[in-house]
């Protein structure tokens, strides 16, 4: 191709960038050598160097800026931003080291690269090194480069440092802003958040649809329902409302503050939800203990062509597990697999729980034993199907492994509630007790109120039910609804009327609508033979208007979901299912069964 000239060729070379061809950016540059004579003009080395380092060819982009006579610092910045791109932080920082051998001075492109680099890395070391370069070139004055030193100030937790360069900052920029309020999110400081949004709006600043997104995850950080209804007017009048990443992150800050209508609404509004837009919305109803609706989107999501994350397939099996839809999690699996998908951390986290839950041990074993890497995370989860299915000892033997074996994994707060969680069930009171002391002393652990209601459960379980009041009156913390029903439950179990209404008491200050606590001080006194006192309790709830919430269940067969709710009659198959039960009665009546009426609940409506 004589007639083309290198104008011509390095727009090819671009074009394989843009369209990540690495195949067409070959041919281009075969064609260069062909065609232009040696020395190649300086801009043609830049641009296949930024094209083989964009497509993580970095021995092609080395060799040729080997081969590059008049080396720039274009050149060097191309090499470095590449090797940023695709994740090779090392290489970046090596190659930024390369360049000042070359006598080459960074510039206003190449200090954000490298400042990205060390952040990434959380090498303070290396940022704070680079933070001096470029004061002594003059270029921290540039709003980007003092835009990305700020940044790297945040990922690598020197937050002192990061507050002093924003606020040293001559000029700012909206990327600026945006980076704050990101990092704010991303370490928990929700309030530094929201007073940085309003100090960036009395500054005059309009905001764009990355600002929306973090201060909307401040909202739902923060569990500030009020200020994130406020933003959502905000964006009406603003009109971002169809920005479809205004609304992804509308439909997460609902869901997190548990007003899954509203994210319903805002979903539904979307002309063209994108993969982020179904994630959020299942994710919405995972946490709002909708799971259900959750699958029925993953498929509606299946149904549309959306190409279903890492982040979808993890949500859907958590809610897979929250229905102990066992066949259901299994074919989500089976679509993880085809998808690659199963090898990813989450995802694997997610799967090990579903079984757990599901009651497939077995399962929940050989996929933690076939996942390529663990993380805390995936080892609670796998600790917790044994607390589940009640088998203290491999819950023990597995908290062993994690954090006395090879693995070395230190364990964290919900770590120590799966243990606890699994001896109470198995009865493991001494074995449970250990632990509970070894978290503050051997691992500087600060037992929370989910521990102390797992350490009374425990005790009321094993009919120690005066210990386990005791235990309760020396909690450092105050006694949450957990910690006194775990001793109420004990108390029924054990016949200990008076130290249960000690318990319902509590129970009714801390929580006075909750009808199921009615519920269960009503049948202690029935068990006990305390009539009165029960008609008393039942009364006192049609006084206050406590209603009794219906029981349900439901059962998978025939590829349905069959629910059931007590007294309910709506089934079509009613008239069978009641014929059944009675054949059922009529059986274990003949074999001489009598049922042991004691802990069963009573109707409160009788």
């Amino acid at each position: 191709m004589p007639f083309l000239c290198a104008n011509s060729f390095a727009s090819f070379v671009e074009s394989a960038v843009s369209t990540q061809c690495s195949r067409f950016g070959r041919a281009a540059h075969a064609q260069i050598i062909k065609t232009l004579d040696n020395p190649l003009p300086y801009y043609i080395y830049n641009h296949l160097v930024n094209m083989y380092s964009k497509l993580d060819l970095p021995n092609s982009a080395q060799l040729v800026l080997s081969l590059t006579p008049n080396r720039s610092v274009v050149t060097w910045t191309a090499l470095i931003a590449g090797s940023v791109q695709n994740g090779r932080f090392i290489s970046a920082l090596f190659h930024f080291s390369n360049m000042r051998r070359d006598s080459i001075q960074p510039n206003d492109f190449t200090f954000p690269c490298v400042f990205k680099a060390s952040g990434l890395l959380r090498s303070p070391l290396a940022g704070k090194q680079l933070h001096a370069l470029a004061v002594k070139a003059g270029q921290i004055a540039d709003v980007f480069v003092g835009c990305s030193a700020f940044d790297m100030y945040s990922k690598t937790g020197l937050l002192y440092e990061a507050r002093k360069m924003f606020d040293e900052m001559p000029e700012r920029n909206i990327a600026t802003w945006n980076a704050y309020l990101s990092n704010s999110v991303l370490e928990g400081r929700y309030e530094d958040a929201l007073t940085a949004f309003l100090e960036f709006r009395h500054e005059g600043w309009e905001p764009n649809s990355i600002t929306f997104c973090a201060f909307l995850n401040a909202c739902a950080g923060a569990s500030n329902l009020r200020l994130g209804r406020q933003l959502h007017g905000f964006v009406l009048q603003s009109g971002f409302e169809a920005d479809v990443s205004v609304a992804n992150g509308l439909i997460d800050f609902y869901g997190k503050c548990h007003q899954v209508g509203c994210s319903e609404i805002i979903f539904n509004g979307i002309s063209k939800p994108n993969d982020v837009s179904w994630c959020s919305m299942v994710a919405s109803y995972v946490q709002n203990g909708e799971e259900e609706k959750a699958c029925l989107v993953f498929l509606r999501a299946r149904k549309e062509g959306i190409e279903h994350t890492d982040f979808m397939v993890s949500s859907v099996v958590s809610a897979c597990a929250g229905l102990s839809g066992l066949e259901v999690g299994r074919g989500v699996h089976a679509l993880s697999v085809k998808a690659c998908a199963e090898g990813d951390i989450f995802v694997g986290s997610a799967l090990i729980d579903m079984y757990g839950k599901c009651g497939s041990i077995e399962d929940a074993e050989r996929a933690f034993d076939e996942m390529p890497e663990r993380d805390l995370i995936s080892w609670n989860a796998m600790i917790g199907g044994y607390a589940h299915q009640g088998r203290a000892d491999m819950a023990v033997a597995l908290f062993e492994e994690m954090t006395y074996g090879s693995h070395r994994v230190a364990p964290n707060y919900v770590t120590f509630v799966c243990v606890l969680s699994a001896c109470s069930r198995d009865g493991s009171v001494n074995m449970g007790m250990e632990i509970f002391e070894s978290m503050r002393g051997r691992y500087g652990i600060e037992p929370g109120a989910e521990h102390y209601a797992c350490v009374v459960d425990m005790l009321g379980r094993a009919g120690m039910v005066e210990q386990a009041y005791q235990f309760i009156k020396k909690m450092p913390i105050r006694s949450t609804v957990s910690v006194w029903r775990a001793l109420l439950g004990a108390c029924k179990m054990f016949g200990k009327p008076e130290l249960g209404k000690v318990a319902a008491h509590n129970l009714f200050e801390l929580d006075p609508l909750d009808s199921g606590n009615h519920v269960l001080l009503s049948n202690m006194f029935a068990a006990a033979g305390r009539w009165e006192e029960s008609t008393l309790v039942r009364k006192e709830m049609k006084d206050v208007g406590i209603k009794r919430r219906a029981g349900c269940s439901w059962i998978t067969a025939g590829n349905a979901v069959h629910v059931f709710q007590a007294k309910d009659t709506s089934h079509e198959r009613n008239s069978e299912i009641q014929a059944m039960l009675a054949k059922l009665r009529r059986e274990m009546k003949a074999a001489g069964y009598i049922p042991d009426t004691k802990f069963a609940l009573f109707d409160l409506e009788e």
